[in-house]
């Protein structure tokens, strides 16, 4: 179904892609509409349970193709640096295609949580109550990994 690394040479390991989505800031989410005409947003997430979550707006752009068609990949780049003179560049990157949903409850509490875990640890006591009063204008989505790759030059 996935169709394999191009550069096997440069295919880098299960585990080093998913440390890849634990460590990086910001991953860029792919979506199709219902015309088929792709949607690729930056979104601020957290890799947690071996899922990739995020929060956005109650509508969108994104919510209207998740909810039209769920199937995503996700794409985040880590350390990179250009190599001018040999026209090339260094890099590590991972791609992670799966399905996206709207989560609620206890799990949704708990991926804001880690979100300001994530983004905001030095400020936890003021983020519970952001959290708190912004739950209800708030969605989160899981996205449930079904296949990851990632690929190195380095």
């Amino acid at each position: 179904m996935h169709r394999p690394v191009r550069r096997q040479d440069r295919e880098i390991d299960r585990d080093e892609a998913i440390r890849l989505l634990a460590e990086c800031e910001h991953g860029i989410l792919a979506t199709v509409d219902t015309d088929g005409q792709p949607y690729a947003v930056p979104v601020s997430y957290v890799f947690h349970d071996q899922c990739i979550y995020f929060h956005c707006a109650t509508d969108g752009h994104k919510l209207d193709n998740i909810r039209a068609n769920p199937t995503v990949s996700f794409c985040v780049v880590g350390k990179t640096r250009t190599l001018p003179g040999e026209f090339a560049t260094e890099y590590e990157s991972a791609v992670a295609f799966g399905t996206a949903s709207e989560i609620e409850g206890e799990e949704k509490r708990e991926a804001l949580m880690k979100l300001l875990e994530k983004y905001s640890p030095d400020f936890l006591a003021q983020g519970k109550k952001y959290i708190a009063g912004k739950t209800a204008q708030t969605k989160v989505i899981k996205i449930n990994i079904e296949h990851l790759s990632g690929k190195a030059r380095r």
